[in-house]
């Protein structure tokens, strides 16, 4: 199995023209600690695709996804984009702290495990999950700087 995201869905993740994809969201799905799905909903400001296999991820600390994911290591990704419904399951390692950023995040390194493009036959998927910044200027800084600390090693 090809374990390399699609070429429409790498470009969207790679961190690049943010303010231009800034509509664009997608739900990434942990496990509670009851064993129950917890869904939330994530950025293009929170996930880079270093190429076309690693991602990582810059989640706000202390939220139930995140420590779902430090405690299982694993998350879904989810998103539908450009007419296709896209599922990425993903095997991820906290990264360090970094000590000098206006924007504290937990950064997580995603090697993708398992993935699977979703169309049917009998119907066309419109949009996906699409939002409308309150302050773009403002989260588009803060996302064009949480892209720059999740490219540091």
């Amino acid at each position: 199995m090809n374990l390399e995201l699609a070429t429409d869905v790498y470009e969207l993740l790679n961190g690049k023209e943010i303010v231009n994809k800034q509509h664009e969201a997608m739900m990434l799905l942990t496990v509670s600690e009851d064993g129950w799905p917890h869904t939330a909903m994530i950025s293009v400001g929170e996930i880079v695709a270093l190429n076309r296999s690693e991602l990582r991820l810059g989640l706000w600390p202390d939220t139930s996804t995140t420590k779902n994911i430090i405690r299982t290591k694993k998350a879904t990704l989810v998103l539908f984009y450009k007419g296709k419904a896209h599922y990425i399951r993903l095997s991820l390692e906290k990264l360090r702290e970094l000590a000098e950023t206006p924007y504290k995040r937990e950064r997580f390194a995603a090697r993708i495990t398992w993935l699977r493009e979703d169309i049917a036959k009998y119907a066309d998927i419109t949009s996906g999950v699409t939002i409308e910044l309150k302050n773009s200027e403002e989260v588009i800084e803060r996302w064009n700087r949480t892209i720059e600390d999740l490219l540091q090693p």
